[in-house]
């Protein structure tokens, strides 16, 4: 690793040039650094910030950690309904920032340090595209044989400022107190974990949705039973419901929709997703194709530029850090000669933090039925009433899966306590393209949310055992 005189160049020897210089360090950024260095190529890492990105300083994981206290909170709510004796006498958030931060510090330790040991050059600042083969900090130019642009994606804001009550997610996960109340604006993956969260802690929540269900990219049977589980969690939301304006007030926002209605609320965040970090950083005066801000690469992560690869949230796609990781790895293995297969965004998992979680990978029934006929598409669903675990955990959900008829499973869809933990099996049997007779004759260990997968293949496949009708 470089030390900090590399900003200056001084430490870098003159006319270096490495074989891939990364432009980004987060997920997908060091997956590329770490898995280049690993098959023996010289590495240049290029970050303005710290290794890790979004995904480990502002995003998933600090936001998983706020998401466990949360849990934590319910569970010492609801701890006599299972005969614990314990009561609840609120949060304290500046322990829970504690918490949330020595779980970040760690990770970015031991990440610093794998950059260290495989020998890749970590330069500090911020980077620009000055030819298909260079990138400049502060003045100093670093060479690659192959640029990998990795510079991730930012917070929109809906063209608000963001100041005082009005937040996107980065300051949210900053606060230091619990907000008494909160307007979401958006309900996807960022609003719902969000929204959970704060419920559990004591917030009164609106969400304000301009598609007709919450998680809109999910199954609709998803979306509903996860509006179901809303309700009754008190959390309120409006779908089908666009966002006109907000004003500060004593009090927070009133934040007013175009239905003519206003909401008023200690502050808004903002949680209509994330745009792609591309703005000033030379790609298109090099020449590199872009659409919307986005960078175009084919499924290899190859752009138009002979010699520039792109990864993650710059390219079109499913915006997950796993997703960046694993195309980071995929690109540096070609890089190196190697023939990998390109990922594909259908075969990603994807997992919601709320209560409940939600997890999906494949084809929602819709989509399914829209690229191969609604005639050719059969489901099945396991409702986890009939599942001791999910009856010892207290969860209502169920697992759904997408198949062709006579044919391989499309989709796997689940909602409902630890469902997140049960996607890489979802994952395997829609990559693998199992079908029902295929994963009812798996074992499933009972008692265990696993079982789920097993009752809803033996549906699938005409011999359904717990399931009612």
């Amino acid at each position: 690793m470089t030390d900090a005189s590399a900003v200056d160049g001084m430490s870098t020897p003159e006319g270096r040039v490495y074989d891939m210089v990364v432009l980004g360090g987060g997920s997908g950024g060091y997956a590329a650094a770490l898995r280049g260095a690993q098959l023996g190529l010289s590495v240049a890492l290029i970050e303005a910030d710290k290794v890790g990105g979004t995904c480990l300083h502002r995003g998933c994981v600090p936001t998983k950690a706020l998401l466990h206290s949360a849990e934590t909170a319910d569970a010492v709510r609801e701890a006599t309904a299972v005969g614990v004796r314990a009561a609840f006498e609120g949060i304290d958030m500046p322990a829970v920032q504690e918490y949330k931060n020595s779980i970040v510090n760690r990770m970015y330790k031991g990440l610093q340090g794998l950059v260290s040991s495989r020998g890749i050059d970590l330069v500090n600042g911020w980077g620009r595209l000055v030819a298909a083969d260079t990138v400049e900090v502060a003045g100093r130019r670093y060479r690659g044989r192959n640029v990998v642009l990795a510079s991730g994606s930012y917070p929109k804001t809906m063209g608000q400022e963001i100041a005082g009550p009005v937040m996107t997610s980065e300051q949210a996960l900053e606060l230091d107190h619990v907000p008494g109340s909160a307007v979401i604006l958006g309900g996807g993956v960022i609003g719902v974990e969000l929204a959970s969260a704060w419920a559990s802690m004591g917030a009164q929540v609106t969400i304000i949705e301009a598609l007709p269900h919450l998680v809109p990219n999910e199954d609709e049977a998803i979306s509903k039973q996860l509006e179901r589980a809303f309700r009754k969690r008190r959390i309120g939301f409006k779908v089908g419901t666009r966002f006109e304006s907000v004003e500060r007030t004593d009090g927070g926002v009133k934040v007013h929709t175009a239905d003519g209605a206003a909401i008023d609320a200690e502050v808004l965040l903002i949680a209509v997703g994330r745009g792609p970090a591309t703005a000033n950083l030379g790609y298109e005066e090099v020449g590199v194709a872009m659409e919307r801000g986005f960078v175009l690469a084919d499924a290899h992560g190859r752009t138009n530029v002979d010699g520039v690869w792109a990864v993650g949230d710059i390219v079109p796609g499913v915006q997950l850090a796993h997703r960046g990781f694993a195309q980071g790895i995929a690109v540096a293995e070609r890089i190196a000669g190697l023939d990998p297969a390109p990922v594909d965004d259908v075969k990603v998992p994807k997992v919601t933090f709320c209560e409940p979680e939600i997890a999906s990978v494949g084809l929602s029934q819709a989509r399914a039925a829209e690229i191969h006929g609604a005639e050719n598409i059969v489901t099945s669903e396991f409702n986890v009433a009939g599942n001791a675990k999910s009856q010892i955990l207290g969860t209502q959900g169920f697992v759904k899966l997408v198949s062709l008829k006579d044919g391989p499973i499309l989709g796997f869809h689940a909602i409902g306590a630890r469902m997140g933990e049960q996607v890489g099996e979802g994952q395997l049997i829609v990559s693998w393209e199992a079908d029902a007779n295929d994963v009812a004759a798996l074992v499933h260990a009972h008692p265990t949310q696993n079982e789920t997968i097993g009752e809803a293949a033996m549906a699938l496949a005409g011999r359904p055992l717990h399931n009612h009708g």
